[in-house]
């Protein structure tokens, strides 16, 4: 069963190798129409090639491109309405030949909306009827039988992804845009909550330089957020985090004599309560600490403290 699953990857990624060398100016210029269309972008197809439309037009529709799937089969059936003269449509058919979705052309040529085909045969009816080609004729499929679509419907797939990227790619399409249109979940938080709405900034930690190992330990213990900040909120000298802490008893077994200033980081990482929690996350794993201080990096002022652990 291994050598079986095995065997469908490398059949899959060799038609997904094979497709890729057959993008050419087309495909740029599909992306540029799709840019400069005043409407929405269409997708319709049926059987395997509308299951692989109605992802391609849910990924387009999250990464900033107006787009809905249109069964061919309603459409002909009254759901035509919802194509506006503005729309491009992008049908999905390997063959090319596929009955449901050619009874649609007539209608769309009356309506004068630009047709982006896909399909595996430059020669096809839908070809022949689309402004802009999109080749996915793959090697083989992976089915033994060459009946069950599989390579060809990955190619698909892959090349709806490929217009999606390249269109986030052209609008400059930010992290923030993307939230815009996931508020729900853990994905919204992280993208649309700023550092300023789950910093704490109650009974902030704060001591001196002069102060004494035990002062020390006592103010990061009633603090609960594993470090003080040395100097007040409106000038930070510096930082001691536990870390800090294990590593002065490492050095210094002795600590009756121990102050702060010998302990303490002298630059800490200060961040801008304005910044998206998911900037803040990122930098953390990037610089591997849990705390951030809140502020201004300029002037060292500090407004509270930020940690992956305390949402």
């Amino acid at each position: 069963m291994k050598d079986i699953a095995k065997k469908v990857f490398d059949i899959e990624i060799e038609s997904l190798q094979h497709v890729a060398g057959l993008i050419d100016d087309e495909f740029s210029k599909a992306v540029e129409a799709i840019l400069d269309a005043k409407g929405k972008l269409v997708v319709t197809g049926i059987g395997k090639s509308g299951l692989i439309g109605k992802k391609i037009a849910a990924t387009l529709a999250s990464t900033g491109t107006p787009s809905f799937f249109l069964h061919p089969g309603e459409a002909f059936h009254g759901d035509l309405g919802m194509v506006g003269t503005d729309d491009i449509v992008m049908m999905i058919s390997y063959s090319g030949e596929t009955e449901e979705v050619l009874r649609i052309i007539p209608f769309l040529n009356w309506n004068k909306n630009l047709i982006i085909g896909v399909t595996g045969n430059p020669n096809s009816t839908v070809a022949k009827n689309s402004h802009h080609h999109l080749n996915i004729k793959i090697a083989r499929e992976a089915c033994p039988l060459e009946l069950a679509p599989t390579s060809s419907t990955t190619a698909a797939l892959v090349m709806g992804d490929a217009l999606a990227i390249a269109l986030m790619e052209s609008r400059d399409f930010k992290q923030h845009d993307f939230a815009r249109f996931h508020p729900g979940g853990s994905l919204g938080r992280k993208l649309l909550v700023k550092v300023k709405d789950l910093m704490r900034t109650d009974k902030l930690p704060f001591i001196t330089e002069q102060a004494s190992f035990m002062e020390l330990l006592l103010n990061m213990s009633a603090g609960r957020l594993g470090m003080v900040m040395v100097g007040d909120a409106t000038y930070i000298k510096g930082i001691v985090t536990d870390g800090d802490l294990r590593r002065a008893l490492l050095l210094h077994p002795d600590t009756s004599t121990l102050t702060v200033a010998e302990i303490m980081t002298i630059n800490p990482i200060i961040i801008d309560g304005e910044e998206f929690a998911s900037q803040a996350e990122q930098l953390m794993i990037e610089k591997k600490i849990t705390t951030l201080l809140v502020g201004s990096a300029q002037n060292r002022s500090i407004k509270g403290v930020y940690q992956i652990y305390s949402q």
